[in-house]
């Protein structure tokens, strides 16, 4: 991704982006970044500038490096050190964090700048620029924040994982979205994720190519939009968990699904792929949620982590 070039300007930009991340919530901020995204994404189709989307939706003010960030590692920070977190847990990343404590919000704003610097450099690191240079340093910050803040390895408390076994769901109970976390739902889900978000990359290849061959859109930035386009559709759908409640929280979470179809169509032009990638995330997603966050006692983003894994994966595939 595209970043300011001078470090300074990109250390104040994530930290202020963080502050906002964490008295907001995770999860709204998210959402918000998710329509930039879409907004960017549109913008671009439509033969306008990619200021929006590389600047300003996916740079270090408001990308999810800083923002979701910020707020899910400020969450962490306010369940295990300050024990102030309005809803009790530092897995709760749809609370606003205004109403805790200024070092609450400080700490979401020291995580972002981290978490941007090493975004910023993730092109030049062995291994990690192979995969999301996003995603990957969301996850590392995260774990880091989990073990400064609750004492706890990536995959969470020991004593969960002893008893019900690393895998173990305790009949869903623990899960990190049990209305989801079924085989045959994921099937179904990251199929039709799939199939959606590869044909929308297909589409906005098409129409995106004959700019670039005329000046008028980067070749990165035609990379980009229909990588990440229904990334922001998926995002902008948490407002329903966001809002919600009870049985109208119950919606799917695809932002992970979405990427990995997106990606396996740009890597293979076949739709049967990316349907199949679709469904690849989705168990990937419910993979790393039982590995990484239901054992814990913070969120360690599991669409953040699937799709870590997931391209990474897919590098060393010869498509």
């Amino acid at each position: 991704m595209i970043f300011d070039s001078s470090i300074l300007n990109t250390v104040v930009l994530a930290f202020v982006g963080g502050l906002f991340g964490a008295s907001l919530g995770g999860l709204w901020v998210f959402v918000l970044d998710a329509l930039l995204v879409l907004l960017g994404c549109i913008v671009v189709l439509a033969g306008g500038s990619d200021f929006l989307l590389l600047q300003i939706a996916l740079g270090p003010l408001f990308g999810p490096q800083s923002t979701f960030l910020g707020g899910s590692i400020a969450a962490s920070y306010a369940a295990g050190i300050r024990k102030n977190h309005p809803g009790g847990s530092g897995r709760d990343i749809i609370s606003p964090l205004l109403d805790t404590s200024w070092d609450v919000l400080l700490v979401g704003g020291a995580g972002a700048v981290v978490c941007a610097l090493l975004a910023t450099a993730a092109p030049h690191i062995p291994v990690l620029n192979r995969t999301d240079t996003l995603a990957g340093p969301i996850i590392i910050v995260a774990i880091i924040g989990r073990f400064l803040f609750h004492r706890e390895g990536p995959c969470g408390k020991l004593a969960s994982i002893k008893k019900l076994g690393l895998l173990g769901t305790d009949d869903y109970k623990i899960s990190w979205v049990p209305w989801m976390a079924q085989p045959s739902r994921l099937l179904i889900v990251g199929a039709s994720v799939g199939g959606i978000s590869g044909a929308v990359a297909m589409f906005c290849q098409q129409t995106l190519q004959p700019m670039v061959e005329a000046g008028r859109v980067a070749a990165v930035t035609a990379h980009i939009v229909p990588y990440i386009f229904f990334w922001g559709v998926s995002g902008i759908m948490l407002t329903a968990m966001q809002l919600g409640k009870g049985a109208t929280q119950k919606i799917p979470i695809t932002h992970g699904m979405a990427v990995l179809g997106a990606a396996a169509y740009l890597s293979s032009h076949s739709l049967v792929i990316a349907i199949l990638g679709g469904i690849f995330g989705a168990f990937l997603e419910e993979l790393c949620a039982r590995c990484f966050i239901n054992h814990a006692s913070d969120h360690v983003d599991p669409p953040a982590f699937a799709i870590t894994l997931g391209v990474l994966a897919y590098s060393f595939i010869p498509w």
